[in-house]
């Protein structure tokens, strides 16, 4: 009873968080439920998708309701990692002696969005990922833990490839989700600009907080999964591998190179946080199939015959779905 109780109480506070967010956030149902799921799970998300779409307007709104500090770092090739993480300055004290100080940089934040990352160099990115990664920062002999819950949002623009430095596949697998944020439909662009008229401000209003959200990821850690549907997500990941025998024949005809273990992770980190947001307190296969296309399409290069044969990666995403048994 006291897990069925909790189970009621992660699906409320999720209702809550969606209600404030679509006061700024119109549509794009989808994108929004997976950076929920992200933060909860304690991954980071690429965010693709054209100027306009209201990118910042999303991580900014996910701020005020998760009462949570807010920074945007705008990344530009002249951008060095210092500008993200901080440096050490010299500073003079009340009684006039010299003194080391460390100065923090934007990245010292509980959400941050990381525009255009592909538009600065390889040197900062990498900066950048490791902050992701381990979630602190090194400078000189001291190293700063972040503060908890730490969530990066970094943004990436399909159109303008002109000085633009692709994130290398090892550290785009650092994201939890590749998410694809669509132009809005005329029904909704209309929303947008009666929204925007009346304030560009953002009108969500705190429904939790940091604390609340790492007891809800506390829970989802003890989501139950049995092991049927575990090996189904275990080989919908091995059968992106082409060079393993027992791998379909979509994966050893289309795809170069698959998916690494992360992406097995974390398939079963966020299917226990989408089964709770659901109201459930087990994983299913749906649970796996909604989250096949996050996780594994930045994961996954598609070789020519793919391209030959007119493929994109979530068409190659789909056959091995379709080729993949359930026990």
């Amino acid at each position: 009873m006291e897990d069925l109780e909790k189970v009621k109480q992660f699906s409320r506070a999720i209702s809550d968080i969606k209600n404030e967010i679509r006061k700024d956030v119109v549509g794009q149902e989808e994108i929004v439920d997976s950076v929920i799921t992200a933060i909860i799970a304690g991954g980071n998300v690429l965010l693709e998708g054209v100027p306009g779409v209201g990118k910042t307007r999303l991580v900014r709104s996910f701020s005020k309701t998760l009462s949570l500090p807010f920074s945007r770092i705008q990344f530009t090739p002249d951008l060095m990692p210092s500008d993200v993480t901080g440096t050490n300055v010299i500073e003079k004290d009340a009684e006039g002696k010299m003194n080391t100080v460390f100065r923090r940089g934007p990245i010292f934040a509980n959400l941050i969005l990381a525009d255009e990352i592909n538009r600065t160099t390889p040197k900062t990115q990498s900066a950048m990922l490791e902050v992701m990664q381990e979630h602190k920062v090194t400078v000189g002999d001291t190293t700063y833990a972040m503060e908890e819950p730490f969530f990066v949002l970094a943004t990436e623009n399909p159109i303008e490839q002109d000085g633009t430095y692709p994130l290398p596949e090892a550290q785009m697998d650092r994201f939890m989700f590749k998410l694809i944020m669509k132009f809005p439909s005329v029904e909704e662009l209309a929303a947008i600009v009666n929204m925007t008229q009346i304030t560009m401000a953002e009108t969500a209003n705190a429904v939790v907080d940091g604390a609340t959200i790492l007891e809800m990821r506390e829970l989802a850690k003890h989501v139950p999964i049995i092991d049927e549907v575990l090996n189904y997500a275990m080989n919908l990941v091995a059968n992106t591998h082409p060079e393993l025998e027992s791998s379909p024949e979509a994966a050893k005809k289309y795809i170069k190179y698959g998916a690494s273990p992360r992406a097995a992770q974390n398939f079963i980190t966020c299917a226990k946080v989408r089964a709770l947001m659901n109201g459930n307190y087990n994983v299913s296969y749906e649970d796996i199939d909604a989250l096949a296309y996050p996780i594994l399409r930045h994961r996954l290069k598609i070789n020519y015959n793919a391209v030959n044969d007119k493929l994109t990666v979530e068409d190659v995403i789909g056959l091995i779905l379709k080729q993949t048994k359930k026990k």
